[in-house]
């Protein structure tokens, strides 16, 4: 072994034993500005749906939807170092596991979501242990295959998925006692998966096995060396990734009410990973901004020039990338601490 696996493996090891190491002291007003602005921002995006227009409201509904399956890919391509390219296939899954059970067999909407979230985490599973032979491009072209045949497949059990025609059903009505309206229902009910959704990944990140995920990210090999079983945790990854891919499937078809093979052709799978990068790798704001990104960008690009959007939208990915390499959260924190510094110099000018 290499003296530089062997430094790796150390630090490693240090790394997932003994959890995250000491920090100075000024990182705790850091933590605590970062859950106050959570706080913050949690309590604006409750008001929200009593001060916009319904179809503002659906927006942001939509959003949130891209941020929960933004939240798995983001397990799986921030956190692990795995890429993929069928995402929107696991979501289109989620859809259609809910549209049919609603449509076919009338289950209660809220028991929709846990069929969906099994299903796609053991399919998850179950595509990532012939992944773990792969890895890089190679990997990347299984995922985007998957989400190339899908859209066909689904066209050929008409019976079952509706075929090109896809599938209509019913929305989740509110209950009298709410007083809400139906896109204010709609919007509460996506904002409180997407909270959950968010509670447990920021768990996962945190715990142990965040830190082996993000050891095989840096350091395959020296992970491996000091116990940690890249095999397993990059399963786990993978079927976690689908399984929230699957849970904004979901919400998606309780939001649409209405899913087709068409809305989840290959280039949602290529735009949501264009989205987590713009957001942040890595970063837990990451998906929310890239949900953001992912549904107001296209239309502002439809909006500029209609005959080309893409070229439209992929001059704005080119800026945005260009001004934030590490993505709009990295650009937030720098501009966090270039002004925690001006707050720090103007102090020390007053004394």
């Amino acid at each position: 072994m290499s003296d530089e696996t062997t430094v790796m493996a150390e630090n490693s090891a240090a790394a997932i034993s003994s959890g995250p190491p000491d920090r100075p002291r000024t990182a705790w007003p850091v933590r605590h500005r970062n859950l106050v602005a959570a706080l913050v921002l949690l309590g604006v995006a409750c008001y929200a749906p009593f001060q916009l227009a319904p179809f503002h409201t659906f927006q942001l509904s939509m959003a949130l939807v891209y941020a929960i399956a933004l939240l798995g890919l983001n397990l799986l391509v921030g956190q692990t170092g795995q890429i993929s390219l069928g995402h929107g296939a696991f979501l289109a899954i989620g859809a259609y596991t809910t549209a049919v059970l609603l449509d076919r067999w009338d289950v209660p909407h809220f028991a929709t979501l846990p069929v969906a979230a099994a299903l796609t985490f053991v399919l998850g599973y179950g595509l990532g242990v012939p992944a773990l032979r792969l890895r890089g491009l190679y990997l990347a072209l299984v995922t985007l295959a998957i989400a190339i045949f899908l859209v066909p497949l689904l066209k050929r059990f008409e019976t079952l998925t509706g075929g090109s025609m896809g599938l209509t059903v019913g929305k989740p009505e509110a209950p009298a006692w709410t007083g809400l309206a139906e896109d204010q229902w709609l919007y509460l009910l996506t904002l409180a998966v997407a909270a959950v959704s968010y509670l447990f990944v920021a768990g996962v990140v945190r715990s142990r096995v965040g830190r082996a995920l993000n050891a095989i990210r840096d350091h395959e090999t020296a992970a491996e060396v000091m116990g940690v079983r890249p095999a397993h945790y990059k399963t786990l990854a993978f079927a976690w990734s689908a399984m929230f891919a699957g849970i904004a499937g979901c919400v998606y078809t309780w939001v649409i009410a209405f899913v087709s093979p068409d809305s989840f052709a290959t280039g949602l799978s290529i735009t949501l990973l264009a989205g987590l990068v713009v957001g942040g790798l890595g970063s837990l704001w990451g998906p929310l901004l890239g949900g953001l990104f992912v549904m107001y960008v296209p239309g502002l690009a439809q909006d500029v020039n209609q005959a080309a959007p893409g070229v439209v939208f992929g001059l704005l990915l080119i800026a945005v990338m260009y001004l934030a390499p590490t993505g709009l959260a990295g650009l937030a924190d720098r501009a966090g601490q270039w002004t925690g510094k001006l707050v720090r110099k103007g102090k020390a000018n007053a004394h």
